[in-house]
């Protein structure tokens, strides 16, 4: 049987993009891609085990944090990070009509985000529209002369949409780190470690606490984001990316040491690796 791998579809996202490359480089040598509908299905998917692992996106370089994603890790603590790729976007306008002709532009949020500035300059009467996906954008503009979808260009190429412009984001470099999650015990190796915990009391100098154990160990954090716990107003769970020497060995068990005493609550997604892709 092969594995299931869930992304955030349908066919054509740059979700399903990163999960090809994450099941090449992971050497899954007979795996089937199954395009689920959000973020929170695609991790509900591998959390009930409807898929044996799933990708989902967690970070852009310009929008920041995938909130979806971070709030449905901090939810299941069983899954891990297996392996991270960090993929380029590049989006392209696609439609059926003519450029003048356009009055909506649909795509995923983070999309339309990442193209805003483009948009105000070269279609500002334009109505945006959010979709679940880059790809559902494309099939709804399918046939329509008004409508426009951000998405990738083979997303188009696939529909036999026209391209009217690429690139358009408003970012050159921008780029998404996505995560191949699946259950069971946490990695031991590679170059990054991934913990999310949340703190015993909101008072003065508990975060500079926790953040300061990590400094004292020699190891230079990455990322740090903030999410809602959704138990009370002003209490906050941490997500914290920490770069590792020698391959990553041991070095979790020092953070855990040292972090644990601290939190009410620490997650440890495990340490593993993560690459950058480049695409044609």
């Amino acid at each position: 049987m092969p594995i299931r791998v869930a992304f955030l579809g349908p066919e054509g996202t740059y979700g399903q993009q990163a999960a090809q490359a994450l099941a090449e480089l992971e050497g899954l040598a007979n795996f089937e891609l199954v395009p689920c509908i959000g973020l929170r299905s695609v991790v509900e998917h591998v959390a009930t085990k409807r898929s044996e692992m799933a990708v989902v996106p967690v970070e852009n370089s310009v929008e920041g944090g995938v909130t979806a994603s971070l709030d449905a890790l901090w939810s299941h603590p069983q899954l891990c990070i297996l392996r991270a790729v960090v993929l380029p976007i590049r989006h392209a306008l696609l439609s059926s009509g003519g450029f003048k002709d356009i009055s909506e532009v649909l795509s995923h949020p983070q999309a339309l985000a990442q193209c805003s500035g483009w948009l105000a300059d070269h279609l500002p009467d334009a109505l945006q529209l959010p979709t679940s996906s880059t790809a559902e954008a494309a099939s709804m503009v399918i046939d329509s002369r008004f409508r426009a979808a951000i998405a990738s260009r083979p997303t188009g190429q696939g529909r036999g949409l026209k391209e009217l412009a690429f690139p358009i984001n408003d970012v050159a470099g921008n780029r998404t780190r996505f995560l191949l999650l699946r259950q069971g015990t946490p990695l031991q190796r590679g170059d990054v470690a991934s913990f999310a915990f949340s703190l015993h009391a909101n008072a003065p100098g508990s975060l500079l606490e926790a953040l300061t154990c990590v400094a004292r160990l020699g190891f230079n954090m990455s990322r740090i984001e903030s999410r809602p716990s959704k138990r009370e107003l002003g209490e906050y769970v941490f997500f914290v990316d920490v770069e590792l020497r020698d391959g990553g060995i041991g070095a979790s068990e020092q953070l855990i040491e040292a972090l644990q005493p601290l939190c009410e609550h620490l997650v440890h997604f495990g340490s593993y690796l993560s690459s950058d892709l480049e695409l044609d």
